[in-house]
């Protein structure tokens, strides 16, 4: 799909041009993964991780596909990247932006579906 939309054309091109969110999105790209995984895999400090975390929610590049109860109670959210594989293109002053989302979404709400009890 061309990303059309300006304002998400700025956020992509933002992570993509920060080394820390591209740790972030590539390493939930195939399996969900919690705060403490991303935090663990990327070796990002925790702030760091938070906060950037929650700019890549604010700007719908990753989502919390899944919420989970640990063993002692807490609520666990588990995110996965929006998209797949991105590219950017400058032809003659403009930007163009073809993205691969890494999920069907219509799958993915006939499996929430299909799930409930």
């Amino acid at each position: 799909m061309i990303v059309k939309n300006q304002a998400a054309k700025r956020s992509i091109r933002n992570a993509l041009a920060d080394e820390e969110m591209m740790k972030i999105l590539d390493c939930a790209l195939f399996h969900l993964k919690s705060v403490n995984d991303i935090i663990k895999e990327c070796d990002i400090p925790h702030t760091t991780a938070y906060r950037k975390i929650k700019w890549l929610l604010s700007e719908n590049l990753l989502v919390v596909d899944k919420i989970e109860i640990t063993p002692d109670g807490k609520k666990s959210s588990l995110f996965r990247s929006v998209f797949k594989s991105i590219s950017v293109k400058y032809d003659m002053g403009n930007i163009i932006i073809e993205a691969e989302e890494s999920f069907d979404m219509v799958e993915k709400i006939a499996e929430t579906f299909f799930s409930l009890d």
